[in-house]
């Protein structure tokens, strides 16, 4: 994922919580008028649709395993088959780690949005959400959603270097089930797992390091999220630990922070997110400046942004191995410097 990704998800709008999922579910069953968006999970669905959308995914799957982009491009939707690039290159590359894999599917969804334009926010609520059913609900956000009905198959699968989810998102086409969306998502950073990021945080937080608790929360939370419009109990209760540290003076959902370098100079922080780089985890701080052309100058200026943020958060070094500061234009034009935490003095 790249740190563009990474920032746009830091950034995004967290628009479910466990209590909020049971307070609709429940106005639904209350009578008002059905909705636009209907959701069925694997219980839910009549044997003959369930089947369908499983031997569609399976099929789609045998295929990615095969590296087979030619057969996927064919059976995608032309949306999808117009884009292909990305699914085809992600195929190419991991072509031979993914060669003969087995995988485990998951419990099948099926979305049905109704009307005659695209949705600008989907919000399809799955299952039941409180009791032992809550386990296996889910619900899924997804903007500027088109009509149709799609069904979400989810693969968990291992490879010699990782574990991964695959989720494919299926259209119907008339009696045949298309690919839709194609979304793999490694489900471990470094060789760790979102257990082992929820585990940290709670250690940090445990020693008032609540900076450091709210990163690692955050990054828990984002490996437990194959699909990022896709939203569990489990990554509900995540949340709420995370929000429990949220800091007040990080720049968060579209927020800027101002910082004092050593230099006297103030400058506006716009993102801090956690990146692996090589086998470290590094933090990625970004700042607003005029312009990055003189390079010498910006290589300046960010070494005097990584000291004064180390000076306002010391607890950072406990908890990454660099930092990665990008000084950022208005028309995106970045420049970027990085050093060991070792070496920030």
């Amino acid at each position: 994922m790249s740190l563009e990704d990474r920032e746009l998800v830091l950034m995004r709008s967290h628009f479910s919580s466990v209590v909020r999922f049971f307070w609709v579910f429940t106005i639904l069953l209350c009578g008002l008028p059905l909705v636009a968006q209907t959701c069925f999970t694997s219980d839910d669905m009549d044997t003959a649709t369930r089947t369908a959308i499983q031997n569609a995914g399976t099929r789609f799957f045998d295929m990615v395993s095969r590296g087979d982009a030619a057969s996927l491009k064919q059976n995608s939707i032309p949306s999808v088959a117009n884009n292909f690039a990305g699914i085809e290159n992600t195929l190419k590359d991991k072509q031979a780690e993914f060669a003969g894999v087995r995988a485990t599917p998951q419990p099948p969804f099926m979305l049905k949005a109704e009307g005659t334009a695209p949705l600008e926010r989907a919000d399809f609520l799955c299952g039941i959400f409180n009791g032992p059913q809550a386990a296996k609900s889910a619900e899924f956000v997804i903007p500027n959603l088109p009509p149709g009905t799609y069904g979400v198959m989810m693969f968990d699968f291992q490879t010699q270097k990782a574990p991964y989810t695959l989720s494919l998102i299926l259209q119907q086409m008339g009696t045949d089930w298309k690919l839709g969306g194609f979304f793999l998502h490694p489900n471990t950073l470094l060789g760790h797992d979102a257990n082992w990021f929820l585990q940290k945080a709670r250690d940090f937080k445990a020693k008032g390091q609540t900076h450091n608790a709210f990163l690692y929360f955050w990054q828990a939370r984002d490996l437990s999220m194959p699909l990022s419009f896709m939203y569990t109990l489990a990554t509900d209760k995540i949340f709420d630990e995370e929000q429990a540290v949220r800091p007040s003076d990080f720049p968060l959902d579209g927020s800027t922070v101002q910082i004092t370098g050593a230099d006297g100079k103030t400058y506006k922080l716009t993102a801090m997110f956690s990146v692996p780089v090589e086998q470290n985890l590094d933090l990625v701080v970004k700042y607003l400046t005029t312009d990055v052309s003189n390079t010498g100058q910006t290589f300046q200026e960010n070494m005097n942004v990584m000291k004064a943020v180390l000076a306002k958060f010391p607890e950072l070094r406990d908890a990454f191995d660099g930092v990665v500061t990008r000084a950022v234009e208005m028309s995106g034009r970045d420049y970027g410097s990085m050093l060991a935490m070792k070496d920030i003095k």
